[in-house]
C-alpha cells in the first residue's frame, strides 16, 4: 500500500500531493531565513545614506540577526519537540513576518537593529522546526533523500539568490523592499500551515521545559557569536574574556542538563549517535568552506574585477542553476545508489576542488576561465554534500528528537559560517598586510583572498576525513 493510503486503526498519512505541498510551504519558509542572512549585504550603502550609520555600527544591521538566529536555534529545535512542529513554526513565522515589517518600516538605527535581532529569533524557531517536519514526513529512503535535496539547494542556494534579488531591489525600488518583499510570502504561508501541516498532538509537559537550560545554552551561543564576530575590532584581551565567558555559561548548562527531569540537550543524545555528532563537525567544517566561498568570491569580484552589485549577483547564478538541478534529482539517486557516506565524500571533495580553483583566479582575470569552474564545481559538491550530511545527522534519532536534531545541525551551521568567516577574514587581512610591501596593493589583496581559499579548502578536506567515520544506516543499500 502506497504512504498516501490509510489502513483501519492506523493514523492517516497525509496524501502525495499535501505531503510535497507541505515540503513547497517549509522550504519558502526557510529560502525567507537564508535570503535575509545575504540579501542585505548589497544594500547596505542604501540603508548607511538613508539612516546615517557609521561604518562601525552599520556592521549590526548584520550582526544583530546572526547573533538572535544562532543563539535561538537549540531552544527552537527543544520547543517544536515539546509544543508542536505545527505551532512552533506557525508561531515563528508570525513572529519573522511580523519583524520584516518592522525592518521595511524603520526610520531610526535603533528600530531596524531590534527588528533584525527579532527577525533572527523568528528564523532560528523557524529552522529547526521546518527541518524536523520534512524529517517526520517523509518516511520512505527515496522519498526523504529527494525531499532533502530540495532543502539542500533551498539552504546552499539561497544565499546566492539574495545577493541578486538584493541588488535588483535595492537598485529598481529601494532599499526597505529588501524586507517587505518577505510579507506576501510570509502571510499566505501562515494561512497554508493549517491545512497542509499535520496537527499537533497535545504537548507534553509533564517533564516540564527546561528554562535554565535554555537560557544558559542560548546566552553561551549569543556571547561566542558577539565575540567572534567582534574579533576584528575587539582588543584581544576583550575576545578572549568573552570567550571565557562563552566557556563558563556552557558549562554551567551542561551541568543544569544533567539535573533537570526534562533536558534540553538529552546529554546522552551524542553519545548514543556516533552519526550525529559526526556529521555536525562536517557541517561546521564545510559551511567554512561555503561561507567563505561566497564571502570572498563576492569580494574577488567587486575589488578586483570591477563588478557592480547587480552583476556580482547575477555571477552566482551558474552556481545556483548547479544546486537546482542537481538537488532535484541526481543527489537523491547518488545517496540511493551509492549511500550516505561516499555521497558526502564526492561532494565535499568537489566543494574542496572548487575552493582549489578560486585560490588561482588572477588579478584581471576572465569570468569563464577563472569565475565559472570554479562556481559550478563547487555548487555541484554543495548539492551533493549538504544534502547527504544533513540526512547522516538523522540517521538513528527518533521522531521525538527530531527538532533537537534539527537544530543541532542548524547551529553548527550558523557556528560554523560564523567563526570560519572571522579566522578566514582576519587569515586574508594578515597575509595582505604580510606581502603589501613587495607586491602592488591589488595584488596583495588578491592573494590574501587566495590564502582565504586554501584555508577554506583545507576545512572542507577535513570534513571529508572525518566523513569517511560516519556509519551506514543499518537498512541502507550499499555504502
Amino acid at each position: 500500500m502506497s504512504e498516501g493510503a490509510s489502513k483501519p486503526g492506523r493514523k492517516q498519512r497525509p496524501s502525495d500531493r499535501r505531503r510535497w505541498l507541505a515540503l513547497l510551504l517549509v522550504c519558502a519558509a526557510q529560502l525567507m531565513i537564508v535570503l535575509d542572512g545575504t540579501i542585505v549585504n548589497v544594500a547596505l550603502p542604501a540603508i548607511q545614506e538613508s539612516l546615517g550609520f557609521s561604518q562601525v555600527t552599520l556592521s549590526w544591521v548584520v550582526n544583530a540577526y546572526l547573533l538572535t538566529f544562532g543563539g535561538f536555534l537549540l531552544l527552537g529545535g527543544r520547543a517544536g519537540d515539546l509544543f508542536g512542529r505545527r505551532r512552533v513554526f506557525a508561531f515563528g513565522l508570525a513572529l519573522f513576518t511580523f519583524a520584516s515589517l518592522l525592518c521595511g518600516l524603520a526610520g531610526s538605527q535603533g528600530l531596524l537593529v531590534a527588528a533584525r535581532a527579532l527577525q533572527g529569533a523568528g528564523g532560528a524557531i523557524i529552522a529547526p522546526a521546518a527541518l524536523s517536519i520534512i524529517i517526520t514526513t517523509f518516511k520512505n529512503p527515496g522519498e526523504k533523500a529527494r525531499a532533502m535535496g530540495i532543502w539542500a539547494f533551498v539552504v546552499s542556494g539561497g544565499a546566492s539568490i539574495g545577493v541578486l534579488l538584493g541588488g535588483l531591489l535595492t537598485q529598481t525600488l529601494s532599499w526597505p523592499w529588501i524586507f517587505l518583499v518577505n510579507l506576501p510570502v510570509g502571510l499566505v504561508a501562515l494561512a497554508l500551515c493549517r491545512p497542509l501541516l499535520d496537527p499537533d498532538p497535545k504537548p507534553d509537559m509533564r517533564g516540564g521545559f527546561d528554562l535554565p537550560g535554555a537560557f544558559l545554552v542560548t546566552a553561551s551561543l549569543v556571547v561566542a557569536v558577539y565575540a567572534i564576530i567582534g574579533a576584528g575590532e575587539n582588543p584581544l584581551a576583550v575576545t578572549a574574556l568573552l570567550l571565557l565567558l562563552a566557556t563558563a555559561l556552557m558549562v554551567a548548562f551542561r551541568a543544569v542538563e544533567g539535573r533537570t527531569k526534562s533536558p534540553l540537550v538529552p546529554p546522552g543524545i551524542f553519545a548514543s549517535s556516533r552519526n550525529l555528532t559526526l556529521s555536525n563537525v562536517v557541517m561546521a567544517l564545510a559551511v567554512v568552506g561555503m561561507f567563505g566561498w561566497f564571502f570572498f568570491s563576492a569580494l574577488y569580484l567587486q575589488k578586483v574585477l570591477g563588478y557592480d552589485s547587480l552583476a556580482t549577483g547575477l555571477a552566482y547564478l551558474p552556481a545556483t542553476v548547479a544546486l537546482g538541478v542537481i538537488s532535484q534529482g541526481p543527489a537523491a539517486s547518488a545517496v540511493n545508489r551509492f549511500g550516505i557516506k561516499p555521497t558526502i565524500i564526492g561532494g565535499l571533495s568537489l566543494m574542496a576542488l572548487g575552493l582549489l580553483l578560486f585560490a588561482r583566479a588572477p588579478v584581471g582575470g576572465s569570468f569563464v576561465v577563472d569565475v565559472l569552474p570554479g562556481m559550478l564545481v563547487l555548487g555541484a559538491g554543495a548539492a551533493f554534500g549538504f544534502m547527504a550530511v544533513i540526512l547522516a545527522s538523522t540517521i538513528g534519532i527518533p521522531e521525538s528528537e527530531a527538532g533537537l536534531a534539527s537544530g543541532l545541525v542548524n547551529t553548527s551551521q550558523q557556528m560554523g559560517g560564523a567563526l570560519g568567516l572571522a579566522v578566514l577574514a582576519a587569515v586574508a587581512a594578515a597575509y595582505t598586510d604580510s606581502v603589501a610591501d613587495s607586491q602592488a596593493p591589488l595584488v596583495a589583496l588578491n592573494s590574501g583572498y587566495h590564502t582565504a581559499f586554501l584555508v577554506g579548502a583545507g576545512c572542507v578536506v577535513l570534513g571529508t576525513l572525518i566523513a569517511a567515520l560516519l556509519r551506514p544506516p543499518k537498512d541502507s543499500g550499499p555504502e
